[in-house]
């Protein structure tokens, strides 16, 4: 876990909810927070007199005095930055241990979630990325899905961190697809890939209750299932069969566009 939580904002009620929710991961982390607002400037052929960006200032300022307000001691700086949103939160998440944006906005987050910069962004950050939908959650076990690919450790080794911040336990779904001619998933090969993906973590996170699903099904069916009754769902960025393929693939962006709860996306090894 880095030291410093980043969070996107522009002024939309998705952001207000991120605001919140990225204070509360701060604070378990004890971490500082970072409220970023990202301006693009107009490109035009002529000349543009000098803009004001007071008011870009001012929402900036009311992000920060509302994390303040909602969660006690943590040190929050704010800063407004110009450029593509994608490009400045990718250079944000160098130094984060994790960046948090809202699932809908205007202004520089326009399309979140319909559009493509919550997944360009998850593709690309060097921190996970918590896209936040709702209220902030936390009162149940968080889920994560779990296909044995290389780099996806990476995604189980969050979920079971930030369980251990929360003082919650973890759902580690894994979603076998039946063979062919076969009726239900292998269920004695999805265990040992589950073992040996959870192997260790019980001694390091001792306080942290597993519980173990196998379900037979689609990955993605399965996950945004799970998601209505979760508080978090946690994937990685690239997985194997039905989990992903290329830099974000088919599971975490259905997540990213229908998930009933918040969700984070780990990159693993490049």
């Amino acid at each position: 876990m880095g030291n410093l939580v980043v969070v996107g904002v522009d002024g939309s009620p998705s952001s207000d909810a991120a605001v919140l929710q990225a204070a509360w991961e701060a604070r378990w982390r004890r971490a500082a927070l970072r409220v970023v607002h990202v301006f693009r400037r107009p490109v035009a052929a002529t000349y543009v007199p000098p803009l004001d960006l007071s008011p870009l200032d001012r929402l900036v300022e009311e992000a920060a005095r509302r994390a303040r307000g909602g969660v006690s001691g943590v040190e929050v700086t704010e800063t407004v930055l110009t450029g593509g949103t994608v490009p400045m939160l990718v250079g944000e998440s160098h130094a984060a241990g994790l960046v948090v944006v809202g699932s809908r906005g205007v202004g520089g987050f326009s399309g979140m979630l319909l559009g493509s910069t919550a997944e360009t962004l998850a593709a690309h950050s060097e921190c996970p990325v918590m896209v936040v939908r709702g209220e902030p959650g936390g009162a149940g076990p968080i889920v994560v899905g779990v296909d044995g690919a290389p780099g996806g450790e990476k995604a189980v080794e969050f979920a079971f961190a930030e369980a251990a911040l929360r003082g919650v336990g973890v759902v580690a779904v894994h979603a076998a697809r039946p063979e062919r001619g076969v009726v239900g998933p292998d269920v004695e090969s999805a265990e040992r890939v589950l073992a040996q993906v959870l192997a260790g973590r019980g001694q390091r996170y001792p306080d942290v209750v597993v519980r173990q699903e196998v379900v037979s099904g689609e990955p993605r069916e399965t996950l945004i299932e799970a998601s209505r009754t979760a508080p978090l769902v946690v994937v990685g960025a690239r997985g194997r069969g039905g989990f992903l393929k290329l830099l974000l693939g088919s599971v975490s962006r259905a997540l990213l566009h229908h998930a009933r709860c918040s969700v984070v996306v780990v990159r693993g090894a490049a």
